[in-house]
């Protein structure tokens, strides 16, 4: 049985960057709802709270019973876990004086304590609370501090309980790494046996025992996390796998017959399906993204329902659905960000069971176990790019004419990015066509055309992510072909708003 670490979520944005820091120490671990707690699993060696947007004196702040948990689980909570705990056994939480955000460094550190192991004085760590912990509980004791921070860290007398008011899951808390890892491994007792290679070995098996002789059909994306997703069914079923690639007419230039071969070459069965006389018949006038989002999920249902019912006694639909998907979908908040492409819809509609190969992964582990499948490095490098496609990048309607200008601007882009040696350096790229036209000069006429805005990004998972720095020899080549290159274009903006607090796409 694969040993884990739960995480309980309160509605953290940073709950997912707990998960991926556990995950990166080897360690299998679980993100669930703060009210959901696995209490039949045998398999738990630990548990974490993560942080919360609500203050614990809120009327609407989520709270749970510790009871169950404390004393038979090794407790770490962080932020908003750590206050409520405090809270919830007589301490006091109030506001702080200022807002406690951002770099501040360890000035006390009980080094003998085994959360603390390897963190000295001086450590950097990163706050980011509006109130904080003024009085402790009589059998808490503090392990750590900073200049601001009295209670930066506390355990519970006698129990492997701890509490942290920083955040060690992100990237600015030096010493976060080696506070989790003295968690995970020296308090809970992980064998830190989970890797790319178990993973494959594990489920393959268990999608082998799952589907036995069943026919099953996959609807592939072109990205990396369904073609993963393929590769490993692949493996496991063989010939009782069916893919379907459908072009809905907004992909990347060339991309439906470039992606063919490239599955092609995998082995894998694939029937390729041009739908983009429909898909833009039914896009025509919308500008509401959202709602383009549904029309090209709905549509595409309804593509691959017709192309899945031409293949006999199909019992299960297979997708690249990983672990954030999940996560962001379930949200316990009941905030929408904005509607998943491989989330819902499908099996209900064909009436088919479900087979999410990759639901535990995050990206940078699907990647992992795309490399020990095999697969070539441009598939499994490549950059992340949404369901609904360039529709998502072409703010207002959707016109064949708008799709041709910004694949041709898009793909100038890219291709720059490869020949710059730019491209694996950066997480996501792309170009978007904005809805206003400029004015101009070519040659010894005036223009009146359409601008875009060239987007790239640096970050290790989505959640948080800065503007890519590249060269300005680059980016001057890149608006100069695009310009001359792409009729329609008069004038290249470089978009350089990190995330939060704005998106990685526009729409």
């Amino acid at each position: 049985m694969q040993e884990k670490i739960i995480i309980l979520d309160f509605g953290s944005q940073t709950t997912q960057l707990i998960g991926r820091r556990v995950r990166e120490l080897n360690t299998y671990c679980e993100i669930v709802p703060y009210n959901k707690f696995p209490y039949d699993d045998n398999s738990v060696i630990g548990v974490i709270l993560s942080g919360s947007p609500f203050s614990v004196y809120d009327e609407k702040a989520f709270r749970i019973e510790l009871d169950r948990i404390r004393g038979h689980y090794p407790l770490l909570g962080i932020c908003y876990g750590a206050q409520f705990m405090a809270y919830a056994n007589g301490g006091k939480v109030e506001p702080a004086d200022s807002r406690e955000y951002g770099r501040a460094n360890l000035t006390k550190v009980d080094e003998a304590n085994p959360l603390l192991r390897g963190i000295e004085p001086g450590a950097q760590v990163w706050m980011s609370h509006g109130d904080t912990i003024t009085e402790l509980p009589a059998n808490f004791h503090i392990i750590a501090s900073t200049a601001e921070v009295p209670c930066a860290a506390y355990q519970i007398e006698g129990e492997e309980v701890w509490g942290v008011q920083f955040h060690p899951e992100v990237y600015h808390s030096e010493c976060g790494t080696k506070l989790l890892e003295n968690f995970v491994a020296g308090i809970c007792g992980s064998t830190q046996s989970w890797s790319a290679e178990s993973f494959i070995d594990s489920t393959v098996a268990e999608l082998k025992q799952q589907l036995g002789d069943d026919k099953v059909v996959l609807g592939l994306s072109g990205g990396v996390d369904s073609s993963v997703a393929a590769v490993l069914l692949n493996r496991a079923i063989g010939k009782n796998l069916t893919c379907i690639f459908v072009d809905h007419g907004m992909l990347r230039k060339n991309e439906f017959r470039d992606v063919l071969r490239d599955y092609e070459c995998l082995g894998l069965n694939v029937v390729g399906v041009d739908a983009s006389a429909k898909f833009f018949s039914e896009l025509a006038g919308v500008t509401d993204p959202e709602t383009k989002r549904k029309i090209i999920g709905k549509g595409f249902i309804d593509v691959f329902d017709e192309e899945a019912h031409k293949i006999k006694d199909v019992k299960w639909l297979a997708q690249g659905t990983i672990y954030p998907d999940c996560i962001e979908s379930l949200s316990i908040t009941g905030t929408t960000i904005k509607s998943h492409h491989n989330v819902g819809g499908l099996p209900e509609k064909m009436n088919l069971k479900l087979c999410e190969p990759l639901r535990l992964l995050f990206k940078d582990e699907v990647r992992a176990v795309g490399r020990s499948l095999g697969m070539p490095e441009h598939l499994i490098k490549r950059h992340p790019f949404p369901g609904p496609g360039l529709a998502v990048r072409i703010l207002g309607d959707i016109t064949a004419e708008k799709v041709r200008i910004l694949q041709d601007a898009d793909d100038i882009f890219i291709r720059g990015l490869r020949d710059w040696n730019l491209y694996d350096k950066v997480w996501q790229a792309g170009v978007i066509l904005l809805p206003v036209q400029s004015v101009g000069v070519m040659g010894d006429e005036r223009t009146y055309e359409r601008a875009v805005a060239l987007r790239a990004v640096t970050s290790t998972d989505a959640m948080t992510a800065d503007w890519a720095h590249l060269p300005y020899e680059f980016m001057a080549q890149v608006s100069n072909d695009i310009i001359r290159n792409v009729r329609g274009v008069n004038r290249v903006c470089y978009d350089i708003s990190s995330k939060p607090p704005a998106t990685i796409e526009w729409e």
